[in-house]
């Protein structure tokens, strides 16, 4: 009869352990989707249709963006991103790929445009840009709180014709 009841307090264990995991699993999956919509949402917004307003509250107010050089806070963020609205038309930008566990996500992208207008501080070159990069992201409390961009920037220096092109 003890054994009996031991079995039967190992299974109630095993099958609350096996249902608490599955049940983080799923609400980390849940904040996955959630994130990936909203971030999704705001890069077709802010460089597609060139409505940078959506940065406002798209980033928490201490938000990091590890660029050259780093930015931080929601302002700096927004301006940052206004450089490639303002510098390119025919801006597409386009999420390839994109994962997300709970608050972390990784977006495989491609940006294309002409650049016909002020870029950082570059006068418009006319010429057009199709660079492909991957960016990682932190989200905390459904907004942005960091993100790190990798890109070949000497590519697009050359497609900016800013830098020679390799031989």
């Amino acid at each position: 009869y003890t054994t009996m009841i031991k079995k039967t307090i190992l299974s109630v264990l095993i099958a609350a352990s096996l249902l608490a995991c599955t049940s983080e699993n799923d609400k980390n999956a849940a904040k996955g989707k959630e994130n990936i919509a909203f971030y999704s949402r705001v890069w077709e917004v802010a460089i597609n249709e060139g409505r940078t307003n959506i940065l406002d509250s798209a980033y928490t107010d201490d938000a990091v963006l590890h660029t050259v050089p780093e930015t931080k806070g929601k302002a700096n963020a927004k301006a940052y991103y206004e450089n490639y609205v303002t510098g390119f038309s025919e801006r597409q930008f386009i999420i390839k790929e994109i994962f997300a566990d709970g608050d972390k996500l990784v977006k495989y992208w491609q940006f294309k445009g002409k650049h016909t207008g002020t870029f950082f501080g570059i006068p418009a070159t006319g010429k057009a840009v199709d660079v492909i990069g991957t960016t990682i992201v932190t989200m905390k409390d459904g907004k942005i709180a960091e993100e790190q961009d990798f890109m070949d920037n000497m590519v697009f220096m050359q497609q900016l014709g800013l830098l020679p092109a390799a031989k």
